[in-house]
Parts: structure tokens; sequence; C-alpha cells
């Protein structure tokens, strides 16, 4: 099993929803709105005056054969929306109840 986290501007919502659902991913745990900076080109995503984006973030536990398919459906609404930001990350689950 492979935990994903999905940091994302909150205008993929819907979308990252859409990839999940045609990805057979149902579990997830959305965090609703979070604020941070992509660490390369990103804006930061502060919902203040100067910086009035905000961010979401989701994590699910998928099994590992469909992270390779979760991936690059994230990788082509990044791709498609790149000032927007999306980063997706891999982590290994060790246990769970």
């Amino acid at each position: 099993m492979k935990s994903i986290f999905i940091a994302y501007d909150q205008a993929h919502h819907e979308a990252i929803i859409e990839i999940l659902d045609r990805s057979n991913c149902r579990g997830f745990t959305s965090f609703g709105t979070v604020q941070g900076r992509g660490s390369v080109k990103g804006e930061p995503h502060y919902g203040s005056h100067a910086w009035p984006s905000l961010a979401s973030a989701i994590i699910t536990i998928v099994p590992d054969e469909k992270v390779d398919n979760l991936l690059k459906r994230l990788r082509a609404l990044d791709e498609e929306k790149p000032l927007l930001g999306l980063r997706a990350f891999v982590w290994n689950v060790e246990q769970s109840i």
C-alpha cells in the first residue's frame, strides 16, 4: 500500500476528485483550505491581500498497482494548467487497521 499526498490550488479540487474517481481510488481525506508555497517556482497560497489564492490537500491510500496511473493523471492536470500548482508525494504505508 502507498499513501499519496496531493497539494494543489483550490481551482483543481473538482478535477482532483474526478481523477480519484476515474482511478478507482474511493477513500481519501481532504484537508480543505491549506496554505503554502512551492519549493521551486510556485507562487505562495496564503489567502492574504498580497497572495490571495489558497491551496487544498488530499491524502489517499491505494494499492501499489494504482500509483503510476494516478500520478500520470495528476501530472497531466498539472501540465495542462502549470501556473495553478499541483504536487503529489508517495509514501510507503507500513501498517493499517
